[in-house]
């Protein structure tokens, strides 16, 4: 007997349906999974077997003969356990189809029958509201994340026999589990009122954040790079209904979510190590994984010793800084990640780290060449170069000055709004994103800004690139400012964040 059950598999960020089709025939036992499947897939046989005895249904001594539709995507990962053992089931006559419409299913089984927890339902519930299907089946653990998509009838089940029941509409669903609370949100060293000293550095940060800019501070160890860096996330409006759903879908396909059930609450905030490969930064295997920037979507990709990454990573960087997606290809086919990220990254200005310029035993040669690691075109998609000084005896004495966490975030939230009701109707919500078309649409200068931008083309030596996004900067700064028009003063503030340009690459 032949019996026909839906699924997906993932493919890079989304999910693709596929159906699963499980054929009982008289003959020598046997049990032959067939439509691209990975080992973990045809390892579940086994789980399968065993499950089905445990949760009290026979386990048909025939052939069977499972296939994996459509025949050329690949299939991985163990979510297909339940949809095969639900097909066996059917095609031996312990499951009545269809008494609940059409419906997918997705889970792990253990062998004593429990449905475990599976990655990547979120981008399933995402497919069957595309594809028409009104009904999902899935692990009892995944019960709340499959909820967040509107319009789509969830069904938990904690074992098989409970499935088994779901479909024949022999029990109602299972009762989702009872939410755990929410963890508290870490607010420990995050306020900016502790931060002291650095006004110049502060002000370069709700700028970033109030735009969605590129950031880079260069200074001495213990200037407060790092601590600096990991504010900018406290600063940052909170993420809209759909930008959570946008950022849970990608961390559940990577199986990351916080826990099982509860989708992203902030902006993601990734971190790597400066010895990541381009596979572990951009994406990569086989099939394609999504990288840090793709896990940093939506959030901030912060980037420690930037110079001591190697440069061939580094410039792998420039795609997605530009255009905001990375494609990877392969053999086996072309994946698209989201990789709309927002960059900051810390250097010191030489290798061996002094403690200020005055005090640095390196000579121009060798801090020009340690900064000269960071291509033009890298720096050229970076909108904000800050020079940090050391910080004073004085400073640490001082009450640190500086408004709070929360006054900068509510700044940084109207000038977002601002940025949103004017750019509403080209599909984009930060100045950062804007194209050079939009920029001469919305960035229009008087002529005194428009002398002091030609000045700064000259002597700092900045592109067309580099021009744009010193305007860009400036509609941000204009937008904390609540103007509505660019003046001077904003594109020269604007242009004193390209130390760079002017320092190491005049």
């Amino acid at each position: 007997m032949l019996a026909r059950v839906l699924s997906a598999a993932l493919v890079g960020v989304e999910a693709a349906l596929v159906r699963v089709e499980v054929d009982v025939t008289p003959g020598l036992p046997a049990f032959t999974t067939v439509g691209l499947p990975d080992s973990a897939v045809r390892e579940s046989r086994e789980r399968v077997r065993t499950a089905i005895r445990n949760a009290g249904f026979p386990f048909p001594a025939d052939r069977i003969t499972v296939n994996l539709a459509p025949a050329d995507l690949r299939k991985e990962g163990a979510s297909f356990d339940l949809p095969i053992a639900l097909g066996i089931l059917a095609a031996t006559g312990a499951v009545t189809n269809g008494r609940i419409g059409p419906f997918a299913v997705v889970g792990e089984l253990a062998l004593d029958g429990q449905i475990q927890a599976v990655r990547g339902v979120l981008a399933v519930g995402l497919a069957c509201r595309r594809q028409g299907i009104d009904t999902l089946v899935v692990p009892v653990a995944n019960h709340s994340e499959a909820q967040a998509v509107e319009g789509l009838r969830v069904l938990g089940a904690p074992t098989l026999r409970d499935a088994v029941g779901l479909l024949n509409g022999d029990a109602d669903a299972a009762a989702p589990p009872t939410p755990e609370p929410p963890a508290a949100p870490a607010t420990d060293d995050l306020d900016f009122a502790d931060v002291r000293g650095q006004a110049y550095a502060k002000r370069a940060l709700e700028i970033a954040a109030g735009g969605a800019h590129n950031l880079l501070l260069v200074g001495p160890p213990g200037g407060g790079k790092t601590m600096l860096a990991r504010r900018l996330a406290a600063i940052l409006p909170p993420l809209t209904r759909d930008e959570v759903i946008e950022a849970s879908t990608i961390w559940s396909v990577a199986g990351l979510l916080p826990r099982h059930g509860e989708l992203m609450s902030r902006r993601p905030f990734r971190a790597p190590h400066h010895t990541i490969s381009v596979s572990g930064l951009i994406g990569g295997g086989t099939p394609p994984h999504p990288g840090e920037v793709t896990l940093a979507h939506l959030g901030v990709l912060f980037l420690d010793e930037l110079p001591e990454f190697q440069q061939h990573v580094l410039e792998s960087l420039r795609q997605p800084l530009e255009d905001g997606r990375v494609t990877i290809a392969r053999a086996s086919g072309v994946s698209d990640f989201p990789a709309r990220f927002q960059l900051v990254a810390a250097a010191n200005p030489c290798r061996r780290g002094c403690a200020s310029l005055d005090l640095c035993i390196c000579t121009p040669a060798e801090r020009t060449r340690y900064l000269g690691r960071l291509s033009r075109p890298l720096l050229d998609r970076i909108d904000l170069h800050v020079e940090l000084p050391a910080l004073a005896p004085a400073d640490f004495r001082a009450p640190a000055p500086g408004d709070a966490t929360e006054t900068i975030r509510t700044r940084v939230g109207a000038a977002r709004r601002r940025q949103r009701d004017r750019l509403c109707a080209t599909g984009i919500r930060v100045n950062a994103a804007m194209s050079p078309r939009q920029v001469r649409r919305f960035c229009a200068v008087p002529a005194e800004a428009e002398r002091l931008l030609a000045a700064a083309m000259t002597h700092l030596g900045l592109s067309a690139r580099g021009h744009d996004r010193v305007l860009k900067v400036a509609r941000t700064i204009a937008d904390l400012a609540g103007a509505e028009t660019l003046a001077a003063e904003h594109c020269a503030e604007a242009i004193q964040y390209r130390g760079l340009d002017r320092q190491w690459r005049a």
